[in-house]
């Protein structure tokens, strides 16, 4: 990978490790946040190498607040367990209240 892609990787975990504990964001939020909109789905790329990272990728979804990652993670819903641990609801691979414990950087985070 190229040196600019592996600091944007950084750039996404150093983003994801801000997230509140029981709060989600979205690929595209932290793509935005970072300045690159249209990266969403490098933000997911990222998120997938990011376990030995300690970066809470669990907290990630998409911006309906889908589960669209979970078959990353090992076991069946081990996405699904983390996020309930923390509180947050979900049905259907559907977060409940998706607005209330939705966090955007854009807005919590001053660049």
């Amino acid at each position: 990978m190229q040196t600019k892609t592996l600091n944007f990787f950084d750039k996404v975990y150093d983003t994801a490790k801000l997230i509140p504990y029981g709060r989600v964001t979205s690929y595209w939020a932290i793509a935005t946040y970072l300045g690159a909109t249209r990266s969403a789905r490098m933000v997911g790329y990222a998120l997938n190498g990011s376990v030995a990272k300690n970066v809470p990728a669990h907290r990630v979804v998409n911006r309906k607040g889908l589960l669209t990652g979970k078959q990353h993670f090992e076991g069946t819903n081990l996405m699904q367990q983390l996020l309930e641990s923390e509180g947050v609801i979900i049905i259907d691979n559907q977060i409940q209240d998706f607005e209330t414990v939705f966090w955007n950087p854009l807005k919590e985070l001053q660049q």
